[in-house]
């Protein structure tokens, strides 16, 4: 066997597969020899099968199985030995010939390859860094969120804003009288802060225990069937026969109590231990609003290095005609009046791909087994997050990480992430960062143009 590569241009070649019959024989014998001992014929028991009638009957498929084995192998050995940078996938000649009678085979593939780049990490290269200043304002906000969240229901004299009213619902006819016969819900229950009318949340303003509001159920929520039958104790069938006003007796008031600033409330908050006082609360709080911000000025980071490193890069010539082969033969929706508007929309994501793994190669990133158990442990703590600190304990992440890391799917997107990540960390390694201080306001405006264009 003989294979042959020709570069064609910049970011294509070819490679030439010759195959004699001495190559494949013996494999084409040894698989029909397998087929007579396993397969049994009309008047031969398996095992006893003539040669000549096995050949006569499996020996051209077998030959066909052999040959595009051999030479699907040798392909695939010659540019991983050799370290092709391929992209995509060899995709056949159109004037291969492949005559099963033929004793000797030659076919031609050509490869689209990744063009050479200089990716411009280096310390001439500037990219702006955003740091954005915690105030004590956003520590208050942060902390009377807390509190809400913390807090406890308890009964009040009079509504505020996400108080929960209990009381009795009386239908009433259109003059204002008790409809006789009519719906009467004596436990009922409604939040007026989810009311979909202005109108209608105002009724409830600054009442009391035993004051009576006439309100329109239908009004609170645009007639919708399901939260009608729910406040009235119906079906939804008949919610358009009630339709008119209520009666609401007011009977309890029930408001949210902000917690306390007291230790229970610190464990609950920052974590068990965390903090012991107002001070060391506040100071926690600032801690994780920095940590968070952080995070934020990461990934603003990772925009403006990306778009720094593509501008410094320029544009890349790509082996547009093998790759757009290559994504009609993968995908039966493509074809070639389409492919072309399907390519424009994967090459960016493609040449940022090829960037990437130019840089990760150059500063030589390696991503391990921890590197995906970090990974995991990220998904695992942005899902938990919901329970509160206390649920993130290192024993419980680690417990679900290492489930998600067994996932052969989960580990490639693992990889892919944790190789994005590594990249942008040497990329902010190498370049020089020109350092900014902004406010959350300043912060967000930087996102601004781009959420116009989106």
């Amino acid at each position: 066997m003989n294979v042959n590569y020709a570069k064609l241009d910049n970011v294509s070649g070819e490679i030439t597969v010759t195959l004699e019959e001495k190559d494949y024989a013996d494999k084409v014998s040894k698989q029909l020899k397998e087929i007579g001992k396993k397969h049994a014929e009309p008047g031969f028991r398996p095992g006893h099968v003539p040669a000549g009638l096995i050949a006569k009957k499996y020996g051209s498929a077998v030959k066909y199985d052999v040959v595009n084995k051999e030479v699907a192998d040798a392909v695939f050995n010659y540019i991983k030995e050799n370290k092709l940078q391929v992209l995509g996938q060899p995709v056949p000649e159109a004037d291969n010939e492949f005559k099963i009678e033929n004793a000797d085979f030659t076919f031609k593939f050509k490869v689209g390859l990744a063009p050479e780049i200089d990716n411009h990490v280096n310390k001439d290269l500037h990219v702006p860094y955003y740091t954005i200043n915690v105030t004590d304002e956003m520590i208050n906000e942060q902390i009377e969120g807390l509190r809400q969240r913390f807090g406890r229901q308890v009964p009040g004299e009079e509504t505020e804003h996400n108080a929960v009213i209990k009381g009795a619902i009386t239908e009433l006819n259109p003059d204002g009288t008790v409809k006789e016969g009519g719906i009467v819900v004596e436990n009922g229950i409604i939040a007026p802060v989810y009311f979909k009318s202005e109108d209608q949340k105002k009724l409830f303003e600054a009442k009391h225990p035993g004051d009576v509001v006439v309100f329109n159920p239908a009004a609170t929520c645009d007639a919708n069937p399901t939260e009608m039958s729910s406040m009235l104790n119906i079906d939804k069938d008949k919610v358009e026969e009630h339709k008119g006003d209520f009666n609401f007796e007011i009977k309890e008031i029930i408001v949210l109590k902000p917690a306390e600033l007291d230790q229970e409330f610190f464990d609950n908050a920052v974590g068990k231990d965390k903090a012991h006082n107002e001070e060391e609360f506040r100071a926690a709080i600032k801690e994780l609003l920095e940590l968070n911000l952080a995070n934020d000025s990461n990934y603003r980071f990772t925009i403006d290095a990306k778009e720094a490193v593509e501008k410094a890069v320029g544009a890349l010539e790509l082996p547009e005609a093998i790759l757009k082969d290559f994504l009609v033969r993968q995908n039966e929706s493509l074809n070639n009046e389409n492919v072309d508007a399907e390519f424009e929309k994967m090459r960016g994501q493609l040449t940022w791909d090829l960037i990437r793994d130019n840089i990760a190669s150059k500063f030589e990133v390696k991503i391990s087994e921890e590197d995906l158990m970090n990974e995991a442990r990220g998904v695992v703590a942005r899902q938990l997050m919901q329970y509160g600190p206390n649920a993130l304990t290192d024993q419980i992440v680690d417990k679900y990480a290492q489930e998600v890391v067994k996932d052969q799917k989960n580990r490639e997107m693992l990889a892919q992430n944790a190789l994005t990540r590594k990249t942008f960390e040497v990329i902010k390694e190498n370049v020089t960062l020109d350092n900014k201080e902004v406010s959350v306001e300043e912060f967000r405006q930087l996102f601004t143009p781009a959420q116009e264009e989106a």
